[in-house]
């Protein structure tokens, strides 16, 4: 991900998963200071409820494309038997979290002016980063084309402070942040997956194909995912019947009955970042390199991110395909930027 000013605030948005910039660095592996992360949930008896079990297994994780520095060598990997939420964490769930521990996100806690110097202290605020369709075509060389860094937008106002999630409970919470992620699986006494369970979940015991559902994007004409149709980043056609996010399970599931693996919004894996780990990951159940690295970004700590989010297409940000990464910095969020949990 790379650093880009916006407007007067030099704070950098996460461009999630596809390259961009981040929020500044951070030391180590942080969860947020807050009661969620000394709470447990108490509901015991629906400690599996909306889960679906994935017998372990071995596969071939990673892919040959081209396109992708970082997904080589595609390399075996045996795992465990593990659960993993049917669908991408809702707003409806995360309200829940809040609720119960009175949790703020990252975009919605007050940021120190002391990390951007040389920047207007009123203008260092609390938000997120939200994708802005341009009105004219532009080039893809430049992501702060069609992304805003707009005050006030959180998972309760996902595109700034006059909107809200009303008649949005189903949809993904978005503008979220590692550490918001890891604070909520905790809390629901889970945990996020590392990017091998994700990859695993999402190939379903399939061979490697282009998707995870086989190797035409739209099979029959069918849309199986929510990603971007028409000519990116002005003109969203919509032929898959969303301009932006979708609410969950809008789309068909895989053979292991989880929705929305590819598509929608990137979901945080627990992994460091790291764009040669494959070459040394161990083989028995890989939990991801011991620190971060990510060259675009020197210096910063970065997770994977998983799945492509509704502004992938073919033109641009192709990590929709079977065994891509995405990466972005622990406190980065953005409208595209959600999870989902798993559980041993």
């Amino acid at each position: 991900m790379r650093n880009y000013n916006i407007g007067l605030l030099a704070f950098a948005i996460a461009i999630a998963g596809c390259g961009g910039s981040a929020t500044k660095e951070t030391q180590g592996d942080t969860t947020a200071t807050d009661p969620a992360s000394a709470t447990t949930s108490s509901t015991d008896s629906a400690a599996y409820a909306g889960m679906v079990h994935i017998k372990g297994g071995s596969f071939q994780m990673g892919s040959d494309d081209p396109s992708f520095n970082d997904t080589r060598p595609v390399h075996a990997v045996n795992l465990k038997d593990f659960w993993m939420d049917t669908h991408e964490v809702t707003n409806a769930e995360f309200k829940k979290f809040v609720d119960a521990t009175g949790y703020k996100t990252v975009a919605e806690q007050q940021l120190d002016p002391k990390d951007f110097p040389g920047v207007d202290p009123a203008s260092v605020v609390p938000g997120s980063g939200v994708f802005t369709a341009p009105a004219q075509p532009v080039s893809l060389d430049n992501p702060l084309q069609w992304w805003r860094y707009v005050a006030g937008a959180s998972w309760q106002h996902p595109y700034g402070p006059q909107s809200n999630n009303k008649g949005r409970e189903n949809y993904p919470v978005v503008n979220i942040s590692y550490d918001d992620a890891k604070s909520y699986a905790h809390w629901a006494g889970k945990r996020l997956p590392t990017e091998a369970e994700w990859e695993y979940a999402a190939r379903a015991n399939k061979p490697n194909t282009t998707y995870y559902w086989g190797n035409e994007l739209h099979p029959g004409g069918k849309m199986m995912s929510n990603n971007y149709q028409g000519h990116f980043p002005d003109k969203d056609t919509a032929e898959d019947g969303f301009k932006g996010l979708s609410p969950v399970m809008s789309f068909p599931p895989n053979a292991n009955g989880l929705y929305d693996m590819e598509g929608n919004v990137w979901e945080w894996c627990s992994d460091f970042y790291r764009p040669d780990y494959y070459a040394k990951s161990p083989t028995d159940n890989p939990q991801g390199p011991s620190d971060s690295f990510d060259p675009d970004e020197p210096g910063t700590i970065s997770h994977v991110q998983r799945g492509g989010s509704f502004i992938c297409s073919e033109q641009y940000c192709i990590r929709y395909k079977a065994g891509s990464r995405g990466k972005g910095e622990v406190k980065s969020a953005s409208d595209n930027l959600g999870f989902r949990c798993v559980k041993d």
